[in-house]
């Protein structure tokens, strides 16, 4: 069985076709099955070697699955998309032949569980197993393991797998990410002898920049689920809401001397996980012990890996009703095909295969054993959810700006099929004010949009606005806060209320710029990562833009500082086509140009003003390699590369020094350690270029290093010495138990802060008085002595998320974004990544003024 589309009925192909002369051809079709399993190829068959003597790229594991499709009537194959590199994301769906004549029922059936499809269920007790392997590339055991696993399910002589597909459907992800699998199998088969070197320090253990666990701009797909920031993601996504699996799978790779890892998980649980989807995780923990312990192989439960953070393979799909699980194999890139453990042993990847193969198994067995149950829990998950929803807000409210950035958000929401609509009337409430960190009362008009928990979507919805998670142990594994509003910096309340959803609002009209004449100057604002993917358009066809450095009206409209303008006064050489060009790139960028007949403003400073900058064509160059953190590279990378499609030249730390500095406007360093990467000779080069008219962009971990040093302005923030510990003995006992612990005062895994910001500093042009920034650590640094504190996090800024009490003590009356002017140039200090992982949206115009306005 080779594809499926769920729009339409399988297709014929896929079934054994009955002659019309049955006699004649009785023969034949008692036979056709057996022809149809002698086709069915084992890995070793197809692959010409045995699973785990080497790695298997990514188009001969996809090869394998489409070969099973093709041979088994049990197994349908789909593409679901392709990687930035253009390789096949696909997915197969395994289950008895009679469960695939009716498989589109059974998907649907499952929707109207959910609620997301109306209709009443048409019967059948068929949960759905979703197993997704090798989100992170040098993860590498996973994607072997599924071959295995796919052969079982269909493998002729087994009867045991057939008899839980007779109650199951199975639907496997060999490879959730390609680009980054094929960067670690090719970098790794060129690197290997003919036999493995099991030794640690063999080159074939260390991977070079930026390994094979991120896809090809570096981000983390583990992360991504909820943000869909990344295109492997959306594609990923889109099917698996066409299904909502009962149960979901991600398969992992830890430290090589960690025993495997399987549910139950740690806590942290985010208090949304309801109590089914915890004891059922223990029903499935159990039976993998049963395996685990008849082959004598160790593994740990409830330690570690949390269910907090809403991103995950385990989490997102458990926020959407499913038992989402995270198992972790020892190994990773580290491990190749073998490597010697601590203990002495030699972990090949034929162990870690099997490990995940014994699982995934498991996982489908126990499903099957338990189908009714798991089908019924399902069912009141979602009814619950709509009925009494958790948490203590019942409605969310947004307020309707007209703003793009509220329009993000809402296209984001859509992609989840999370639901909203307009208010409808207007009407005053007591709600929670994200931007006041309080309870108000907020008058709201008909226009406004509503978020209201009594949907399918409850709970996810829940967790991705909720203005402060509740979190019952600080040792966690990522961020604790997240909340949507916060990210994407709209105005926003949350109520206790059940307020009523009204119709979905419409679609904004296109924007179409088609003015006549010829106007003296276009204006357009600046307040949107949308304005600064449009002013990078104007300058890659080089047009001359200029900004406004303070507001200013004119025409009886008021504008910002920061507002675009665009004179026919320098682009002279267009000729007429600067009219008509110029309102084509806008239309493009669907950007509301306004034309002026002057440039005498009513208030402000005129066109001509020292106070209206030209703004240059930047020449962009990101330090990238050994030294930088590969994450915070790919953040800015794919900022540039696929947000605002302006070119950026990366440069490896190995040649850096030997780059001429004065080819390049603006030099960004992103998050790293730079001991090695740039001397103090490379360093006294960058001053002298900054004093020039260079822009140096620090980025979080950057700015430690250029702290204290000599030229520059950053200095970290000091802090009052410790006392001597005073603790009795009895406390001393307990110490080492509770050594995980010790840390958590000066902790902060990310959490959300409100920023007090200068907007008339040209770094915060397009922002109000407040910024909510996402604090990754607790790196403290003091208000610049000479320079422009543009942001910066006062007393009582913490707003959101787990912060230990000294970490947040540190934090207060802090730097976290500055600009030094230094000779011609600037230095920027963004202490605070504005780019986290694409999602922090808000972020986005903050860099893109660091890039095109600052230094102008």
């Amino acid at each position: 069985m080779v594809s499926c589309n769920f729009n339409h009925q399988l297709s014929s192909m896929k079934r054994s076709v009955y002659p019309f002369y049955l006699l004649l051809f009785f023969s034949l079709i008692a036979t056709q099955p057996l022809q149809a399993q002698s086709e069915l190829q084992s890995p070793e068959q197809y692959l010409g070697y045995e699973l785990g003597d080497q790695f298997t790229p990514h188009h001969n594991v996809l090869g394998y699955f489409k070969e099973v499709a093709e041979a088994s009537p049990m197994v349908s194959y789909q593409q679901y998309g392709t990687t930035n590199e253009g390789r096949e994301l696909g997915v197969v769906m395994v289950s008895t032949e009679q469960n695939h004549g009716r498989l589109e029922q059974i998907r649907t059936d499952n929707l109207k569980r959910t609620g997301l499809m109306e209709g009443d269920v048409q019967g059948g007790t068929i949960p759905i197993v979703w197993l997704s392997y090798n989100v992170h590339g040098n993860e590498s055991s996973s994607s072997e393991a599924a071959m295995k696993t796919l052969y079982a399910l269909v493998n002729p002589d087994r009867t045991d797998t057939k008899q839980w597909l007779e109650n199951t459907v199975v639907i496997m992800d060999p490879m959730l990410n390609p680009d980054g699998r094929d960067r670690y199998v090719h970098w790794y088969k060129e690197t290997v002898g003919e036999q493995f070197n099991a030794h640690g320090n063999a080159r074939e253990h260390h991977e070079p920049w930026p390994g094979g666990r991120t896809n090809h701009y570096y981000f983390d797909l583990n992360r991504d689920w909820a943000w869909l920031t990344q295109k492997e993601s959306r594609a990923r996504l889109a099917l698996y809401q066409q299904w909502m699996p009962q149960i979901h799978v991600d398969f992992h790779e830890q430290g090589y001397n960690e025993p495997y890892y399987f549910a139950p998980a740690a806590e942290p649980f985010h208090n949304a996980i309801t109590d089914w989807q915890r004891q059922f995780q223990f029903t499935i923990g159990k039976n993998h012990a049963k395996y685990f312990d008849e082959n004598n192989w160790l593994y740990f439960t409830r330690e570690v890996f949390d269910l907090f953070y809403p991103s995950y393979g385990d989490t997102y799909p458990i926020f959407n009703g499913a038992i989402g699980m995270t198992y972790e194999q020892g190994g990773s890139g580290y491990a190749g095909l073998g490597i010697i453990k601590a203990e002495g042993d030699t972990l090949t990847l034929k162990d870690r295969l099997m490990h995940h193969h014994t699982t995934g198994l498991s996982t489908v067995e126990v499903t099957s054993n338990n189908a009714e149950k798991v089908l019924d829990e399902f069912t009141t998950y979602f009814r619950d959810a709509r009925q009494n929803p958790g948490g203590k807000y019942q409605s969310f409210v947004l307020k309707a700006d007209g703003s793009r950035n509220l329009a993000a958000l809402l296209d984001l929401l859509d992609k989840h099929q999370i639901e909203y609509g307009a208010l409808g009337e207007s009407t005053e409430i007591d709600a929670f004010s994200y931007q006041r960190g309080e309870n108000t009362e907020v008058e709201l008009n008909e226009n406004d949009i509503v978020v209201n928990l009594d949907q399918p979507k409850s709970v996810l919805a829940r967790v991705l606005f909720e203005p402060n998670p509740e979190l019952v142990d600080s040792l966690t594994y990522d961020i604790t806060a997240w909340a949507l509003p916060y990210a994407y910096g709209v105005e926003a309340y949350a109520s206790e209320d059940n307020i009523a959803m009204g119709a979905a609002p419409a679609p904004a009209d296109e924007i179409t710029n088609n003015s006549t004449g010829t106007p003296y100057a276009y204006l357009a604002e600046w307040s949107d990562l949308a304005d600064v993917k449009f002013l990078a358009a104007l300058l890659k066809n080089d047009i001359v833009v200029r900004a406004a450095a303070e507001p200013f009206t004119i025409e009886n409209r008021d504008y910002k500082a920061g507002t675009l303008i665009i004179t026919a006064n320098g682009n002279e050489k267009m000729g007429d086509e600067f009219y008509s060009g110029v309102q084509r790139i806008a239309n493009e960028h669907q950007q509301q140009l306004y034309p002026v007949s002057t440039g005498f403003v009513t208030s402000g400073a005129d066109f001509g003003s020292d106070n209206v900058s030209l703004l240059e064509k930047p020449r962009v160059a990101l330090l990238s390699g050994e030294g930088t953190s590969s994450g915070n590279v790919g953040e800015i990378w794919h900022f540039f590369d696929q947000q605002i499609e302006y070119p950026v030249t990366l440069i490896d730390t190995d040649y850096f020094g030997d780059v001429n500095l004065s080819d390049f406007d603006v030099l960004i360093l992103p998050s790293g350690f730079y001991g090695n990467p740039i001397s103090d000779e490379r360093l006294n080069e960058i001053k002298g270029w900054v004093r020039s008219g260079g822009t140096l962009i620090a980025v979080q971990g950057a700015n430690s290093f250029l702290a204290g040093k000599e030229g520059f302005a950053l200095k970290e923030k000091k802090t009052e010495e410790t006392k001597p510990d005073s603790t009795g003995n009895e406390e001393k006992l307990e110490i080492y138990r509770q050594r995980q612990r010790e840390r958590a005062p000066n902790f902060n895994p990310g959490s959300i802060f409100k920023v007090s910001m200068d907007n008339t500093h040209p770094l915060a042009f397009g922002y109000g008085d407040q910024y909510f920034s996402l604090k990754l650590d607790s790196d403290a640094y003091a208000y610049l002595d000479d320079g422009w504190n543009v942001g910066v996090t006062k007393e009582g800024a913490h707003e959101s998320g787990f912060i230990g009490y000294k970490a947040k003590e540190k934090l207060q009356n802090t730097l976290t974004f500055g600009v030094q002017n230094m000779g011609s140039g600037s230095v920027v200090y963004m202490v605070d990544n504005p780019l986290f992982r694409a999602f922090w949206y808000n972020g986005k115009l903050l860099f893109g003024n660091a890039v095109f306005i600052v230094g102008q």
